[in-house]
């Protein structure tokens, strides 16, 4: 489990099809202190570590399967070497929970549509596939290439995020483009609401 709290920027630094596509992302964290096995949450997709190792610096590395591939945007923007990608390690008992309870397990690809500068901050609106436009909800969660995010406005599949200076300094959104495929993870609870409400 994740909390959408980013904790760190890697960078993509190695890619490798070997029946299932290796990737080693170069990383601030201590890797040292990241086991074989560990989860941990790339650009929203929970992926396993495989390997690790510190030259030229720290690096972890992950095998992704072919149905991750086609399902998120490693397969629609294809992750290429030197693409920055959000990180964050798997939550810990007693961790605090600044974002929201993310699994890691991304729904469906989000495409921003239009961007815009409210202010200091940047609007952006992005499009849903139409079977996950139902549990985005105003002022409800969502996980965007792993980011905790608060929905402000919804429109059909369209939805809006106000991304503030902080958010676009420490993580990929900085960088955001028209066209951009974007992981997009829905609340929890408001997929068990729907289905509820399909009993009721």
């Amino acid at each position: 489990m994740f909390t959408g709290i980013v904790t760190d920027m890697g960078e993509i630094s190695a890619l490798d099809q070997q029946g299932d596509l290796r990737a080693r992302i170069a990383t601030a964290y201590d890797v040292s202190g990241i086991d074989i096995g560990a989860s941990i949450a790339c650009d929203g997709v929970c992926l396993t570590v495989v390997d690790t190792g510190t030259a030229p610096r720290g690096w972890f590395d992950v095998q992704i399967s072919a149905e991750t591939v086609s399902k998120t945007n490693i397969g629609h923007n294809g992750w290429h070497l030197g693409k920055r990608i959000n990180l964050e390690r798997a939550l810990r008992v007693g961790d605090e929970l600044g974002g929201h309870i993310v699994s890691g397990h991304v729904d469906g690809v989000a495409e921003v549509v239009a961007l815009r500068p409210e202010g200091d901050s940047l609007r952006v609106t992005f499009r849903a596939p139409k079977a996950l436009a139902k549990f985005i909800a105003p002022k409800g969660s969502v996980a965007l290439n792993g980011t905790s995010l608060t929905v402000n406005e919804v429109e059909g599949c369209d939805f809006g995020i106000n991304f503030i200076p902080h958010t676009r300094k420490v993580t990929t959104w900085g960088a955001v483009a028209l066209g951009d495929a974007v992981n997009l993870e829905v609340d929890t609870m408001a997929r068990y609401v729907a289905r509820l409400r399909e009993w009721a």
